[in-house]
């Protein structure tokens, strides 16, 4: 009997509960004085430890499921929902569905799209920074994304364009190439840097029976028919460009070097500025290396005046000389400009005296600089007049101007009136150490100029230490001024007369 309670005790629990009570309360009837049973809750366990003993004490372990194929779980079949989701990466060229997706789906979407889709495709539909991130770090291996606004999508777009640019092939390229990018990225696009604009294909010409003559100049060649990539109709299409930053040449032409690669036509030059006349949304026009010499850059000049934002303009690194400069003088006046760049021309004495004239009434310009170039103490005399009445410069570059004494003579006089200027930079010149002396003396008085580079200007020593000192008493004033305004302004306020001396 008690074999038959333990048995069913195991297959039917409700059912021996009942059979050992049914039992135990007729044993309590037949007899009293027999033993007495245990309780319904203590038989189970023990007939089945006395008859296995080497079986586990948990019988739990025998309900656990060992799957025969090891890559068995319990995963059920994906959801509707992630379904969806993969067929919708899967054929997202052919139908692009994702705006109407909510956003956490939508942010599936995006983290699994290839970064090879065409651009059709993907520059209207999709803006999430991470994806454009993705196709920059594939396609170029060192990013600057500060350079394009801290965006990865302008700075994919930016970046695309002007490889496309610096591979174009008057003649052989076609231009639908660049046009048909315009819908796509005429809303991302700001800033244009293109260093390089490949010349047409020249087949090399048949030589003439009897034409043995060898008296031309290998410098003497004739302008190619077929110009550089005219931009004008790209730069239309750019309703939000802002910067412009050319360079006229070939990088990395190796043993095909020839100049006619590196010139900067006529017809390049009354294109170019027709296209930065008609862009009225041009702040910063750069065109660096690329041999402007005095009438491309009157040229260029003339279609910028009264330009309606233009704040920068950086022509250095040019054949520019005095011409050139009268036209940027002109400019000055005629123009909101506050950054103008003529560094490594040929600019002389009469060329910064116009300059000069222009500057002493001019009330935006904050940053001229000329450095390397040949203006002498004639130019510099003549900027330092400028600057006692000038209110508004706070930068100057005169750095291997050919300077000396004279020069410095009179810009100490104008570091004691001038209160805007922080920065000077007189480096590579002949200042001499009675020059260094007068501009010590000036900065006695100076008390705003935060930075003078007087490096390999003859300047003694000691002088040069001494205005390090001053510099260093301007600067750290000034750092106050930005930490605490307000105090600054009740200490003067505070001070007069009487509180001077103590």
């Amino acid at each position: 009997m008690q074999d038959t309670v333990t048995t069913s005790a195991l297959l039917d629990p409700s059912h021996s509960s009942v059979s050992t009570q049914d039992k135990s309360s007729t044993g309590g009837h037949t007899s009293s004085t027999g033993p007495q049973p245990s309780k319904p809750s203590s038989i189970t366990p023990v007939p089945a430890k006395s008859r296995n003993p080497n079986s586990g004490a948990n019988f739990h372990r025998m309900r656990r499921i060992i799957a025969e194929d090891p890559e068995w779980s319990l995963a059920i079949v994906p959801l509707l929902t992630e379904l969806c989701i993969q067929h919708i990466i899967k054929n997202f060229q052919r139908n692009p569905i994702l705006k109407q997706l909510l956003p956490e789906h939508q942010q599936k979407v995006l983290n699994h799209l290839s970064p090879d889709l065409p651009l059709t495709v993907t520059a209207n539909l999709i803006d999430d920074e991470n994806y454009w991130l993705r196709c920059c770090m594939q396609r170029w291996p060192v990013c600057h994304v500060a350079e394009h606004g801290g965006s990865w999508k302008r700075m994919f777009f930016e970046r695309h364009l002007e490889n496309l640019l610096k591979h174009f092939i008057p003649g052989t390229t076609d231009p639908a190439v660049i046009l048909d990018l315009l819908p796509l990225c005429r809303n991302y696009v700001r800033r244009v840097h293109v260093d390089q604009f490949l010349p047409p294909v020249r087949l090399p010409a048949q030589p003439q029976a009897g034409d043995q003559s060898d008296s031309g100049s290998e410098g003497e060649m004739e302008e190619p028919a077929v110009d550089h990539y005219q931009l004008g109709d790209l730069v239309a299409g750019l309703s939000h460009l802002e910067e412009l930053d050319l360079a006229y040449g070939v990088k990395d032409c190796g043993m095909n070097f020839e100049w006619n690669l590196f010139l900067f036509t006529y017809r390049d030059c009354h294109s170019l500025a027709a296209t930065i006349k008609a862009c009225h949304t041009l702040k910063i026009f750069k065109l660096t290396q690329s041999k402007v010499d005095d009438e491309k850059a009157r040229i260029i000049i003339r279609s910028l005046l009264d330009h309606p934002v233009l704040e920068e303009l950086d022509l250095s690194h040019n054949l520019i000389g005095d011409r050139g400069a009268r036209g940027a003088a002109k400019l000055l006046n005629h123009s909101r400009l506050r950054v103008l760049n003529l560094a490594n021309n040929q600019v002389r004495g009469p060329g910064a005296q116009s300059l000069a004239h222009a500057l002493a009434h001019n009330t935006n310009l904050v940053s001229l600089n000329l450095r390397l170039n040949c203006i002498e103490d004639e130019g510099g005399q003549a900027l330092a007049h400028a600057l006692q009445t000038n209110k508004c410069l706070t930068t100057l570059h005169l750095g291997g101007n050919e300077l000396s004494e004279p020069t410095a003579t009179l810009l100490s006089q104008v570091l004691a009136i001038n209160t805007t200027l922080t920065s000077i930079n007189l480096s590579c010149n002949h200042i001499g150490l009675d020059g260094g002396k007068q501009l010590l003396e000036g900065m006695s008085d100076n008390k705003t100029l935060l930075e003078f580079d007087l490096r390999l200007s003859d300047v003694a020593q000691e002088s040069e230490y001494l205005i390090g000192q001053a510099l260093y008493a301007n600067r750290e004033a000034a750092r106050q001024r930005a930490l605490n305004p307000s105090h600054f302004m009740s200490t003067i306020t505070a001070s007069g007369p009487e509180n001077s001396v103590g």
